[in-house]
């Protein structure tokens, strides 16, 4: 029964340690996609109104008859 403990112990700490492995490389995953996520999330507004400006421009003169 002590050999089973024994011969168990480094068994699951080898499957412990591969799960940690897994877990810390999700983690970096994770944060790899917030840092532009959030950079995104920024200059979203800015975006978004530049676009808006530009089609607006691109389509007040056709509303208009203009072009």
């Amino acid at each position: 029964m002590a050999d089973e403990e024994k011969k168990s112990g480094p068994i699951r700490m080898a499957a412990i340690d591969a799960m940690m492995t897994e877990i810390k490389y999700k983690g970096q995953i994770l944060a790899r996609t917030n840092k532009p996520e959030s950079g995104i999330m920024d200059s979203g507004i800015i975006g978004f109104t530049i676009g808006l400006a530009v089609a607006l421009i691109l389509v007040i003169p056709v509303l208009l008859g203009v072009i």
